[in-house]
């Protein structure tokens, strides 16, 4: 019976791969102590994400003084030491505001990690504040079709798997013409972002649409911002899903409690998981359900 209710999508039985985002862009020491800025604290990050159950961690690299930064030396000098400090596959992200396509696809192109970020389409982003009654940030990502495929195209002939960004259901949909171009491929590979202000909530039935729509042969995670996080999660494991935490997305390991470590937040994921009758994924695993040829 257990075939009628569940397909490959929404199978609660399988190993969930848990990604661990590690630094982000916008979010600072003053803020939360253990993002890390230089290479061997990437590292250092990266192996307590793994030993605790991670099998990506997903990159925004940053100078030595924590400034972000879009330099191909600065993801390579990461990029090593992380691999030489644990087996992890290693996704980098494209995603940025004012910074030409070139740069953005460079140290994938250069570097050629297992995976790297694409999103899928334009969007309003913001922060809202309640109290305030107000926008603490909001501007326009722009990430039109042309760009898309350029990335794409990319990632493509250095054998990088795109990892699908979508913050709305219409993110979702463009996929769509980009399988028929033959430009993505399968296993494919989808984040469904909830959260942020602009792009779609973090319900439950906002995920099962959006889990729904996904074509076959989709893997799938979840990535939501700030303190819903974990009712998400624990929303997407039950569906069958896999799940993405670290200090981009939220500082906190539960209510006024902040995160040590990157480690810290993968360990409640994996507790999560396991709580539910599954498995983190292994390494391995990943490697082969999502078809990574690279490191």
């Amino acid at each position: 019976m257990h075939e009628l209710v569940h397909g490959p999508k929404t199978d609660p039985d399988r190993a969930c791969i848990i990604t661990c985002a590690l630094s982000g862009v916008v979010a600072n020491r003053d803020q939360c102590p253990a993002i890390p800025y230089r290479p061997e604290e990437y590292a250092a990050e990266a192996r307590r994400a793994y030993e605790a159950g991670a099998a990506v961690v997903h990159i925004h690299a940053r100078s030595v003084d924590g400034s972000p930064s879009y330099e191909v030396s600065d993801y390579r000098a990461i990029y090593e030491a992380v691999t030489a400090a644990c087996p992890i596959a290693v996704n980098f992200s494209t995603g940025a505001v004012g910074v030409s396509t070139e740069q953005k696809i460079a140290p994938v192109r250069e570097i050629r990690p297992a995976l790297a970020a694409l999103n899928m389409g334009s969007m309003n982003y913001a922060k809202y504040h309640p109290g305030r009654k107000g926008f603490v940030f909001e501007f326009v990502f722009p990430n039109p079709f042309s760009e898309i495929v350029e990335l794409l195209t990319q990632m493509k002939a250095v054998q990088t798997r795109p990892e699908m960004e979508c913050f709305d259901a219409g993110h979702v949909a463009n996929s769509y013409p980009l399988i028929d171009m033959g430009l993505l491929e399968p296993p494919f590979q989808y984040s469904l972002i909830m959260g942020v202000v602009g792009g779609i909530p973090p319900t439950v039935p906002a995920l099962s649409y959006l889990v729904g729509s996904l074509p076959e042969r989709a893997e799938w995670e979840i990535i939501c911002v700030s303190h819903q996080q974990w009712r998400m999660l624990a929303a997407a494991c039950a569906l069958g899903g896999n799940v993405r935490v670290g200090l981009e997305d939220n500082f906190y390991v539960a209510p006024g409690r902040m995160a040590g470590s990157n480690g810290e937040l993968v360990e409640k994921a994996a507790r999560m998981i396991r709580d539910q009758g599954r498995e983190p994924a292994t390494v391995e695993q990943c490697r082969e359900r999502l078809g990574l040829v690279n490191r």
